[in-house]
């Protein structure tokens, strides 16, 4: 994990001062720990989950909120403040800050979305087939979330149809019995050039 952050070190500031990184990937594929792993790496990056700026009501129609309450203030240098959306409430909390510290983690499906891709450093793609992705995080979040899960996957598969992400990934991170292999991504490199394995700690699971 250190070596792809040194590799992520030498990209130039992308929005204001600040290295954006995109991890997308579908749900259950393993973002949050990934990027948790990756952040920690990169001196505590703080990490942005867009869960935090979607809702029941708008699932990938965060994009607004997204620029107005984060690229936009970063992009002049100054602090970003998001307001998170509570699930459990269904309404937006208070504002909560986020600094322009010199790396910030993205993390969410459609992280590499066209809306957002100029203003990212790196777009880093969590490869697990998508069948595999949904049926983990099924089976993580229980029977009692069954009814949004069927919502979720028919909004997911028409966003990537829609606006997809993949094809924009800088690397491919494929999560490892143990660890992950980062891999070069379509806008990497022509062929399957292996960046670094990470093979430290346990399993990620989610």
């Amino acid at each position: 994990m250190h070596q792809l952050a040194s590799r992520l070190r030498a990209l130039p500031p992308s929005c204001g001062p600040v290295r954006l990184i995109g991890v997308d990937g579908h749900a259950g594929s393993g973002k949050s720990t990934f990027a948790g792993r990756l952040a920690e790496a990169l001196d505590g990056a703080p990490v942005l989950h867009l869960d935090d700026l979607a809702s029941h009501d708008a699932l990938f129609a965060w994009t607004g909120r997204l620029l107005t309450q984060v690229i936009e203030p970063f992009r002049h240098g100054g602090t970003a403040h998001y307001t998170p959306y509570d699930w459990r409430t269904r309404r937006f909390g208070p504002p909560r800050p986020l600094p322009p510290a010199p790396f910030v983690l993205i993390e969410g499906v459609g992280a590499g979305r066209r809306a957002l891709r100029p203003y990212l450093a790196c777009l880093l793609w969590l490869e697990m087939p998508r069948e595999a992705a949904w049926a983990r995080g099924r089976s993580r979040d229980g029977e009692e979330q069954r009814e949004f899960w069927d919502g979720w996957v028919r909004a997911e598969a028409r966003h990537f149809a829609e606006d997809p992400s993949r094809p924009y990934a800088g690397l491919l991170v494929r999560q490892l019995a143990v660890g992950y292999e980062v891999l070069a991504g379509p806008l990497g490199g022509s062929g399957p050039e292996r960046i670094v394995t990470h093979r430290e700690g346990p399993p990620a699971m989610w």
